[in-house]
């Protein structure tokens, strides 16, 4: 009636990979692994103690586990101990979740690049990515911290300046109490401090030194002692934690507490839907094929200034940059156009107002100087009702990553009379602009490869690169939120979830293939 049931009979086959389909993914990440040199891990075991479980192993759990959406150390760990394919893949060992977030966020991190650059090579070299093509996007993540413990780097400076007012007014009400003579003993520091704008926490340490020494000359000095105590207690360590703040904020205008690296950003992941900040970082990734070819992690909200470190930190991990970088118009500045053309990439980034201009409206615009004239031999414009402007002077702006843009200035010989000027201008006087030659020819050239047919169609693909990439790994995988801290680690994080992205791809591609062969 029943088929024999007994749980003490031992059974066969043993092995357990008898028990895996041959075209598995957990055969291809074993396999992917196993092609890595063994002297990638050196520099994460220097040796000494007991005998650590084998980095390839521990690697590729890691992997797996980041690909069937398992993330947090315990639960990787509870798979190992439970799970078929994570028995196979770890040969039955049992790393506890100490052991495996130690591999993870510690022992790798001088390493994980390597291992990336080495499975992206084998993709390369079964001919599954080019590295032609380099299609560029960035996602923000949110960051594992509180989402209400904030510093805002303007409260920070606000409070510093109240501070810095109320030590100049103490140190003033000393310097009037004391008599004549004693100003020279002993107040004479203390009043130029007092003066300053610039009232360190150095200084004033300093300053509270002699004062304190100076109440021990005169204990019953009761305003005096009030003063040091006010002083010692309550300014001093205030001054200290705006110093330390302001150091952590550095050029950011935000912190979280509970994790001081991630700035708060702006979210389409909104889970108050009230366009609240949340903490987070800007990932930036770079794909072909929907392959991840280049990662890196940022502290900026904008990507305007994340593209030159990421392709810094691409050339440095691939010895050079792709042929083509490909990128939307969150890219398209002055400063990224010069980088790519000093490294002689061929840049198929639009600019902000490139899909503006070809609307009737900007066309028709009389006062957009992209629609007047400009004679290079007397270097000066012509505005749509024919008059000329005249070159007046150069300036140079600096931007925060301290990249030189020069702007040369030009004004009207006369806009008196001219019919056009109240769509022109509102300005009393003659029309004025300044604009950056060198911007207006990185535009012209990106105009002219993005109406190209190739530039077209590259600008459409970019579409569905890296928006596929982020698709994957937020909704497909559930990781919307880091799980460790501080920027090293995170971007740990990241390179965990870019092997597993490329592996998974390598298996859809590669069944695809086989349907095809059968079908």
């Amino acid at each position: 009636m029943y088929i024999q049931y007994t749980m003490d009979q031992l059974c066969l086959p043993m092995d357990l990979a008898d028990d895996i389909p041959q075209n598995h993914l957990v055969r291809v990440v074993n396999a992917a692994v196993n092609r890595l040199d063994d002297s990638i891990f050196a520099a994460a075991y220097p040796g000494g103690g007991r005998d650590s479980y084998h980095p390839k192993m521990l690697t590729k759990v890691l992997i797996y586990a980041y690909t069937q959406r398992i993330y947090t150390s315990r639960q990787i760990a509870k798979a190992v101990r439970e799970n078929v394919m994570f028995m196979w893949i770890a040969g039955r060992q049992q790393p506890d979740f100490r052991t495996i977030n130690r591999f993870r966020s510690e022992r790798m991190k001088s390493v994980l690049e390597t291992v990336f650059t080495a499975v992206l090579q084998f993709l390369a070299d079964e001919k599954y990515v080019k590295l032609d093509h380099y299609f560029v996007d960035g996602t923000k993540i949110e960051a594992n911290a509180n989402r209400y413990t904030f510093v805002w780097g303007k409260a920070v400076v606000k409070q510093q300046a109240k501070l810095r007012e109320k030590v100049q007014s103490l140190f003033a009400a000393i310097d009037a109490s004391e008599h004549e003579d004693e100003k020279e003993h002993a107040g004479a520091d203390l009043a130029e401090l007092g003066k300053t704008a610039q009232i360190t926490s150095e200084k004033l340490e300093q300053a509270v030194a002699k004062l304190e020494a100076k109440l021990k000359e005169k204990p019953t000095d009761k305003p005096l002692k009030k003063t040091v105590r006010v002083l010692r207690k309550d300014l001093l360590p205030r001054l200290r934690k705006y110093e330390a703040q302001r150091k952590i904020l550095g050029d950011r205008n935000s912190f979280s507490k509970t994790d001081p690296d991630a700035t708060f950003m702006r979210m389409k992941e909104d889970h108050m839907r009230n366009g609240q900040l949340k903490p987070g970082y800007n990932v930036q990734i770079g794909t072909e094929s929907q392959f991840i070819i280049g990662y890196s992690l940022h502290q900026r909200p904008t990507d305007t200034r994340c593209l030159k470190p990421h392709l810094e930190k691409v050339k440095s991990a691939l010895g050079k940059l792709p042929g083509t970088v490909i990128a939307d118009a969150g890219y398209g500045g002055e400063e990224n156009y010069a980088f790519l053309e000093s490294e002689n990439v061929d840049a198929l980034v639009k600019y902000s107002t490139y899909h503006k201009e070809k609307s009737k409206a900007w066309q028709n615009d009389i006062s957009k100087i992209d629609n007047w004239q400009y004679d290079e031999a007397e270097d000066s414009w012509t505005c749509m009702a024919g008059r000329k402007l005249v070159f007046r002077y150069e300036s140079k702006e600096k931007t925060d990553s301290g990249f030189e843009i020069r702007k040369r200035h030009y004004r009207s010989l006369s806009c008196e009379g001219c019919p056009l000027k109240a769509a022109c201008t509102k300005s009393e006087g003659n029309r004025e602009v300044s604009v950056s030659l060198a911007y207006m020819r990185y535009k012209e050239q990106v105009r002219e490869k993005l109406r190209s047919e190739e530039g077209y169609s590259l600008s459409v693909r970019r579409m569905i690169e890296p928006e596929s990439v982020f698709g994957q790994m937020k909704n497909n995988r559930g990781f919307r939120r880091f799980l460790l801290r501080g920027l090293p680690k995170v971007s740990l994080e990241v390179g965990w979830l870019s092997l597993a992205h490329n592996l998974l791809k390598k298996v859809a591609i590669d069944q695809k293939r086989e349907m095809a062969a059968q079908g």
